[in-house]
């Protein structure tokens, strides 16, 4: 179908890789955009026997959603994978009351064991210490590593609480290499403060992380 109205009478925009023509803020024109839903990569942590990886700067009004994907981690000890918050300008202190909710489904390779329910030692209630993340502690061995995502919901907003959700796969063996389980786990809540939350660090609850990649997301 031919364009039937046309009442601009000047559409010159300087051609923008990966972006869009679309309305300007006042609806009087056209401008070069991002698309509603892009993802812009921020910022990308790689760990290396790391005790933590934060994300300190990037996180402001620029963005409603922030999306941090984690690929390969890896424990150097038998523990669960973790997030904090911080609202600190600049010391990021990482001590935010949350309030969340944690289960989990999981098998084993010899299908004789699978289970879904719900994980009370996962889980807080106006806690300050960190949120696990997964449902369950991560395995040694070579080939296992864990996997997924968070999602942090407007955290510069100084009106409402700033709420996540997060899917984290951490692949689990027992100490000495058997019982090889899937995991997925599912945990959600909120940062209990109307402050500005300005900063992301992921742990291990016990050592470091040996191996892994977190990369940040900005999403329009």
């Amino acid at each position: 179908m031919a364009i039937s109205k046309a009442d601009f009478n000047n559409i010159n925009i300087t051609p923008t890789a990966s972006k869009a023509i679309k309305w300007n803020a006042s609806a009087n024109g056209f401008e070069a955009g991002a698309l509603g839903g892009s993802m812009t990569l921020l910022a990308t942590q790689t760990a290396s026997g790391s005790a933590t990886l934060s994300f300190t700067s990037g996180i402001d009004s620029t963005y409603k959603k922030y999306v941090f994907k984690f690929t390969d981690i890896h424990p150097a000890a038998i523990s669960y994978f973790s997030v904090n918050f911080s609202d600190d300008t600049s010391s990021h202190s990482y001590d935010l009351a949350k309030t969340s909710t944690s289960f989990i489904a999981y098998q084993d390779e010899a299908d004789s064991a699978t289970r879904l329910t719900y994980r009370t030692g996962y889980d807080l209630a106006q806690g300050t210490g960190v949120q696990p993340l997964g449902g369950d502690t991560m395995g040694v061995t070579n080939d296992n590593c864990g996997a997924g995502h968070l999602d942090l919901y407007d955290p510069s907003s100084t009106t409402f609480v700033k709420h996540f959700i997060s899917r984290f796969s951490p692949n689990y063996n027992a100490s000495d290499g058997s019982t090889p389980y899937a995991h997925d786990g599912f945990t959600a809540g909120y940062i209990n403060t109307t402050a500005a939350v300005t900063a992301v660090q992921f742990a291990m609850s016990t050592g470091n992380i040996d191996v892994g990649t977190i990369k940040m997301y900005g999403i329009t």
